[in-house]
Parts: C-alpha cells; structure tokens; sequence
C-alpha cells in the first residue's frame, strides 16, 4: 500500500508492520510547509491505523533532511510549525526510527532528536549550524540535544554549529547504533524490525537523563557564557543559545521549549539574523557570473604554479588538497627546494596538530613535482604565476608560459594590484589569460577574486569558477583596475585611517575602535601582519601618478624608512617583542606621529571611537559603490562577499554594502558630504549612492542584475 501525501514530498507505504514515511523534496528534501505537513500526516497515520506498529523516517536521494527551507527565509511562518511537527512525531504511541544519511542538519536533525531511535550510516553529517544565520534551533534542538548528550556536549555542537560525522555522533550518543551497508533503507528496516522483536518501548528524547547532575551542567553553562562573550564579541545568538541550554538543565521540558521559542523569535528580530542571512544568499549568488551561464570550463587535471614563495607554496596546498598534480616553477634549485620546504611546513603543521598523518602527506606529496625549467609546464591545463609582483618580471613570465604551455592552457596571473590587461597583450593568445587573485594564507583564505580582463574568452572564466570550487573557494567577478575590488577600496579606508592619525587619534585607538565594529583587526594591524613593505612598494608605484592635490599622509612611510615592516621585522606600527605575534604599542612610533604632524603643520585633535567607524565605513562603502557604478563588482553583494571572505569584515553586518543599506544610505551620504567639508578631494560622494539615495533605493534593489 502507497500513500502519497503533501504533493507527494513526503510519502508512505506500509511495510508489513512498518510504516516506511520517506522525505523526497529535492535537491535536499529541506522542511517546507509541503515536507511538514506530510510528516504531521504520516505519524497521524501511524496512529491511527492499528496494522502499524512502528515507523520509519528516511530520506530520499542523497540526504536525510539538509535544514530549513531557504525559499521560506523572510516569508510569513506557514503551518504546520516545525516545533510542532516534532513535538507530534515524539508523542508518537509507535516506536519512531530515523535512519540518518548525508545531511541532517539544522530542523533534519531536530526531526531525529524527535523520534524516539536513531540509525546512522558513514556518511552522515549531524549538527545544529542555526548560529550561522543568527539563530538558535527553534524546534526543540536546544531542549532534547543536552538531555540526549549532555550540557557541555550540546553547547559545543550547537555553539559552533559544526557537524559531526557518524562515528562522532555515536560516541556522543546522538545515534543509537551505526549501519555497516551504505543501504540507509536496508539498515532502518533492520533495526526497526529487531526494536520490534526485542519489544522494545517508545522512548522520548524530552525524557533522557543525560543531564546528569544539576551542577556539573550548570558549570558547563557557565564556563560556555563567560567564553562565549569574549569569543562572540556582541553578536546576538550564541548568548541566547546559552540561555536555552540553561532552561534544559534548570526548567521542564515544556516550560524549556516556551523559552527555546521566545529566544529564537528574537532572535528572528535582531538586526544581526539580516546580516546572516544576506552574507548567507550573496556567497551563493556570487558563484553565478554572466559566463558560467553560456560557456562550458576547459579541462582541469593538471596544475602549474610559477613562483615557490609564501603564495605560490599556499596555491600548491590548496591545488594538492584538492586531489590535482601540481608541478611547481622556480628559478633555481635553491629556489625550489625552499618552495617545497614552504609546502612541507604547512603539512607538518597539520600533522603537529593530529590533523594529517606522515602517510597522508606522503601521498600528497607525490603529486608534487618541481623544475626549473617551463618546458615542465607542456601538459598543465592551468599555469598560476606567483612571483614578484612587478609588471615587467610578471611579462617576463608569460612570454615563457606563451612560448611552452599547451594551446587551450589557461594562463592566469596571481597580481594583487597590476594591470592584467597590460599582460594578456603581451602575449600571442590574449584570450587564456585570467586574474586569479588569491588572499594570504592561500590555502586557507576562501576569497579568490576572478579578475576577468577585455580580451579573455568566457570559457576561461567559467574554468576559473571551476577551480575555485575544486579548491572549495568563494569566487568574486572583478573587472580590471589598480587593486581590483578588495585592494582597491582597500586603499581608500586606508587613506582614511591614514587621515584619522595624522589629524589626532592614534592608530592604536582606531585599531581598538575597528575590531569593536566587529572586524578581528584594525588596519594597522593588519598592515603589520601583511608586511609594510607590500604596500610602499604599492604607494612609491603609484606616486608618478598621485594627483598632487591629493593628501598623502607620510607616516607609514617613516616607518618603512627605518625598516621597521611589521611582524617579520620585529617591528612595525607596533613593536613585536621576541617570538610574539600580537604586538603592543611603541613609544617610538607615537613620537615619529608626532613629528609627521608638525611638519604637516596639524594641530592633532581627539576623536570618538564611534567617529573613526564612521569615517572608517563611509570611505569604504563610497569607494564599494564607485567600484559597481563602473561594473568593476557585478552587484553590491560581490563586494559584500569580497569583504566577508578576504578582509574580515564581520558577517553578522553581512557586508559594507549591506550594512550601509541597514544604516540607511542618506545618513551615509550625509557623512561623506560633512566630511568633505574638510578635503573634498578625498570625499567625492559616489554617483551611485547620490542617485539611490535621490530615488529613495538601496543597495539591495542593485542585487538582481547580474
């Protein structure tokens, strides 16, 4: 017997004794209203038919439940609640098994917390990720995952929103047993069946005792909300998810679920869920440039990387890890021994920590190969140059990959500010050449800006998407210009912190005022980390072509000077005293301040920390929106995502673009055109944001025209 129920995404068919209810929503048999209904259906059915002795919840295709229903976010809630879809299946009269998958995630693994066993199968993955959109688990996750596992265990999975694979999820007691067959519905029906024989009972999650002793878990609590607050850093939802795990311990389950939903519609309202959830859309959006929807990417199984440095080592690590053969460029011997020692290093490090074993790293290893010769380029797919970053040894580069590489090869280049368009004329095939900007620790920094010059074919751009997610990458499309979009706003709200010390606040105080903004470091930390020396090179560079009207503030020039670059120098805005990575302030360096300011003829004055974020976000998001007026970012959430991926920018704000529009636009652009009261020059409002705010628009009404 099939029945079919809520336009047939939740189905039922009588197995003997076993009522077989199975997800079938594609692509991830997510709840929508149709999923919830149809459960809310079936466990009805089941107890009301008395040829049913017990149920069994699967999922069909490649997952259990993978969450919520993403077309649902930000519409009206429709019946049948989730809470209450879970609160029906645990009051079930039958035994109720969930034979777990793939994904059961979020509200999928809450619908297993409900039913009274659980199966698992290799594979799976099981967590609470809700933190990540600004959320807590609103469907009883806070309440029946710390009875089921204990205090500290639930706060670990639900505040990290990590997932826990099959085996983990065994041991932590969130699944009763493990399947041996990769057969979900061979092991569900089996389990099902011996439960059955061993008469075994309804058994409630709500009911479990792993709570254990009241005070052991209220210690978990505590320690969970005092490392919460300084980890967290003012966002919203981890304190809140605290306070529930607290009406778990301290409260019974009903009252624990009456405030499980009272903080989750909280939750809902707060202005850090908007953030969540736009950077949650935009790094979706992102991976959709014009090209990927006309042209098919070129082959991908061989890499080349020119160029053994810290870079060109880290896009090695990332090409290795994702399963391709790199063969490696330098120009000596010497050279390329040091490019794999900087490999190694990053595998040893993982070993150190009991993340990699010698024999993995041996076997990636083999796929490493090296020369100092470009004739070993002859079969690489795709070449990445990652040399000095000058446009001269940089040509000099591609006239060799011109000379050796395949005809379809793409010929990318690793440049952080240079003019691809410059290179790819230099060479006979202008079409292959790509930018592909990649962030510091390449191996590890998600952002990959595919920086997309006049005369490149729309299949190397498709190809490049293609390899930043083989990399597990966040690609951004970015036209050509000095910096591209990350580095060239980059410069601006540099320009503008520059600014602030020169005319009194100290870069220790903006430093300070930018990572309460939510930000993990201020830009002069962030100088010192990157090196000082990166950006005078940049800055003497352009300096035959600076307008001379424009302000150029000295200091870190001074700094330079002096050698003083930063954490690699021992030394830079903040002195590094031996061996240590988080720099303390210099005396020093406020006197040279000091002196920069009298030859400039400033009298210094004070500002507020919540003035250095307003002029801090109001260079930044002026200079986001000229980089989509010219159609240098496709939309404003691709500079949102370069910011989340590739500068820290806090994603609970969801972006500059989306932060701005949550400000307000006029209130923006009202503090640019105070600001330029004093230099006009700098503060030239952007054509775009005086038009939106003109028509009464937002950033966000940009966001569908890619």
């Amino acid at each position: 017997m099939t029945l079919n129920s809520s336009a047939e995404v939740v189905t039922r068919e009588l197995r003997g004794k076993v009522l077989l209810v199975t997800i079938d929503h594609a692509p991830v048999n997510a709840l929508s209203a149709d999923v919830r209904r149809g459960l809310l259906a079936a466990i009805d059915a089941a107890d009301a038919d008395a040829a049913v002795q017990a149920v069994l919840l699967v999922g069909a295709g490649r997952n259990f439940i993978g969450g919520a229903d993403i077309r649902e976010f930000g519409k009206p809630p429709v019946p049948p609640s989730l809470p209450d879809v879970c609160n029906r299946i645990e009051a079930c009269t039958k035994p109720v098994v969930a034979a777990i998958h793939g994904a059961a995630l979020g509200g999928g693994l809450e619908v297993a917390l409900a039913a009274h066993y659980r199966v698992a199968v290799d594979g799976a993955r099981l967590g609470l990720p809700e933190v990540q959109l600004g959320l807590l688990p609103g469907a009883g996750g806070t309440q029946r995952t710390p009875r089921l596992i204990g205090a500290q265990a639930a706060l670990d999975l639900i505040l990290s929103g990590r997932h826990a694979g099959a085996q983990e999820a065994l041991a932590l007691g969130l699944v009763d047993r493990l399947g041996s067959s990769g057969d979900i519905l061979a092991e569900g029906l089996a389990y099902v069946h011996e439960l059955l024989a061993a008469h075994a009972p309804v058994r409630r999650t709500c009911d479990a005792a792993a709570l254990g002793e009241r005070a052991a878990s209220l210690a978990a609590v505590a320690t969970a909300r005092a490392q919460t607050a300084q980890k967290s850093r003012g966002l919203f939802s981890p304190l809140k998810i605290v306070d529930a795990v607290e009406a778990a311990i301290e409260q019974p389950f009903d009252e624990g679920l009456r405030i499980e939903r009272k903080l989750f519609l909280q939750c809902i309202d707060s202005p850090q869920r908007a953030g969540l959830v736009h950077a949650f859309f935009a790094e979706r959006e992102v991976l959709k440039a014009p090209e990927t929807r006309t042209a098919k990417p070129r082959t991908l199984e061989r890499i080349g990387v020119v160029g053994g440095g810290t870079m060109g080592a880290g896009i090695a690590v990332a090409a290795l890890d994702a399963g391709l053969p790199v063969t490696m460029i330098e120009r000596d011997d010497a050279s390329l021994a040091r490019g794999r020692a900087h490999i190694e290093k990053v595998y040893d490090g993982l070993i150190a920590k009991g993340r990699l074993s010698q024999q993995k790293k041996a076997e990636i290893m083999t796929r490493w190969s090296g020369s100092t010769s470009y004739d070993a380029l002859t079969d690489a797919d795709l070449v990445i140059e990652a040399v000095f970053e000058d446009l001269a040894v940089k040509q000099a580069v591609f006239a060799e990959l011109d000379r050796v590489c395949k005809a379809g090869a793409v010929l990318a280049t690793n440049t952080s500010y240079l003019d691809i368009d410059a290179i790819a004329a230099s060479i006979s095939r202008p079409a292959d050449v790509i930018g592909l900007h990649f962030f510091s620790p390449a191996n590890i920094m998600k952002l990959l800006e595919v920086v997309v010059p006049k005369q490149v074919s729309a299949d190397v751009v498709a190809t490049a998407f293609e390899l930043a997610k083989k990399l597990k990458k966040t690609p951004v499309r970015a036209g050509v210009c000095d910096g591209f979009i990350g580095n060239r706003v980059l410069a601006v709200y540099r320009s503008a912190a520059d600014a602030m010390m020169e005319d009194g606040a100290s870069p220790y105080q903006i430093d300070a005022a930018v990572r309460a903004f939510g930000f993990p470091m201020g830009p002069f930390q962030v100088v010192d980390l990157a090196g000082g020396d990166i950006g005078w090179a940049a800055r003497k560079r352009r300096a035959a072509t600076r307008n001379p009207a424009a302000r150029y503030v000295q200091i870190a020039d001074r700094l330079c000077e002096r050698g003083w670059f930063g954490q690699k120098t021992g030394r830079g805005f903040y002195l590094y005293p031996e061996g240590t990575r988080s720099g303390v302030p210099d005396p020093e360096v406020e006197a040279i301040i000091e002196a920069e300011r009298a030859r400039a003829g400033i009298t210094p004055r004070t500002f507020t920390d919540e003035e250095i974020v307003r002029r801090y976000m109001a260079a930044m998001i002026n200079e986001g929106a000229k980089v989509v007026h010219e159609g240098i970012a496709l939309r404003p959430l691709d500079v949102d995502v370069t910011f989340l991926y590739g500068y820290g920018f806090p994603r609970y704000r969801g972006g500059p673009m989306k932060y701005a529009d949550m400000v307000g636009l006029p209130k923006i652009l009202a503090d640019i055109r105070e600001f330029a009261k004093e230099d006009p020059l700098f503060w030239q409002a952007s054509p775009l944001l005086i038009d939106l705010v003109e028509r009464g628009a937002d950033f966000a009404s940009l966001n569908q025209t890619a």
